[in-house]
């Protein structure tokens, strides 16, 4: 089984690891010190079978994580908390939760619940397998949503695979932006929005309509975080591509595309030792990566 643990204490996350390894439940795959750090897109690239999450984090809770995965996630979440609200477990458990332990934690009792949990998973495993085999005989078509925004989503992938990105938290950030910005084409406006605009409208579409001014402008802080870093590391990628083969076609391509040769250059002097960190500059250049992202998904769409 594969484990995520998102919890801002490091202590909790290391002892929930230990356990996970040491009755050897299976491995755990990655780690969040918040919810604003956890997507399905990350959960499903790393293959996550089990969450195990806090209800208390900084910018975004474990409540709110889970309303924003629970569509998408299809593995099982145990959360972990020291919260005693009777209202607040209760809520946990109507958005999917299988266990709510409550700290301190008991080694006991988490290696219980997680035991009972992976023995689950085991069963409907099975039975999914049985399921696909039975549909393979079905020649009825499934319905997988609009083609067009079907496409630009998953050319977007392919490009954030190149990139070195899909791994990251912030590449659900990007594909939303890359439907947002396909939206917009389609009632015939081709000037980028603003990039305010692009991230409050992506959270406003993640959190509803009635969401809180107070709420919404936290997660476009998060957001913005989250694709920063997730630049930084294209950009890391592309520097590590340009040391190894210079004449790497892609990052002949995308190095020129994403990014200004002085960036890459001096990432991949830093790379080298030869210079301090690089770091991504403000939000002109997050704007230009979008820009850049959405071209060449659009490109790969006509292609």
């Amino acid at each position: 089984m594969k484990f995520f643990i998102a919890d801002d204490s490091p202590a909790i996350r290391a002892m929930l690891a230990n356990i996970i390894e040491d009755e050897n439940y299976g491995t755990v795959e990655g780690e969040a010190e918040d919810g604003s750090e956890v997507y399905a897109d990350l959960l499903e690239a790393k293959r996550i079978d089990v969450l195990l999450i806090d209800l208390l984090m900084p910018n975004r809770d474990g409540l709110e994580t889970i309303r924003e995965i629970r569509s998408s996630f299809t593995g099982k979440i145990i959360m972990v908390s020291q919260v005693e609200s009777k209202e607040l477990i209760g809520e946990a458990y109507e958005l999917g939760v299988e266990y709510y332990i409550t700290k301190p934690i008991n080694r006991l009792e988490v290696s219980n619940v997680i035991k009972k949990v992976c023995e689950h998973l085991i069963l409907e495993k099975s039975v999914l397998d049985i399921q696909k085999s039975l549909s393979m005989l079905s020649l009825k078509p499934v319905y997988a949503g609009p083609v067009m925004d079907r496409t630009i989503v998953s050319a977007g992938k392919n490009i954030l695979l190149d990139l070195g990105i899909i791994g990251e938290s912030g590449n659900k950030d990007l594909l939303d932006l890359l439907s947002i910005l396909y939206e917009h084409e389609k009632t015939g406006v081709r000037e980028t929005p603003p990039l305010k605009d692009l991230f409050e409208r992506t959270v406003y579409k993640r959190l509803g309509p009635r969401a809180s001014s107070s709420d919404v402008k936290k997660e476009v802080k998060a957001a913005e975080q989250r694709v920063r870093r997730a630049i930084q590391q294209a950009l890391e990628h592309l520097a590590s591509l340009g040391l190894t083969d210079y004449s790497n076609p892609k990052f002949d391509h995308y190095s020129t595309a994403f990014f200004d040769y002085s960036q890459v250059r001096m990432k991949m002097l830093e790379l080298e030792g030869k210079t301090d960190t690089c770091l991504i500059p403000p939000r002109s250049n997050i704007k230009k990566f979008i820009q850049a992202l959405y071209m060449e998904a659009r490109q790969s769409m006509s292609s």
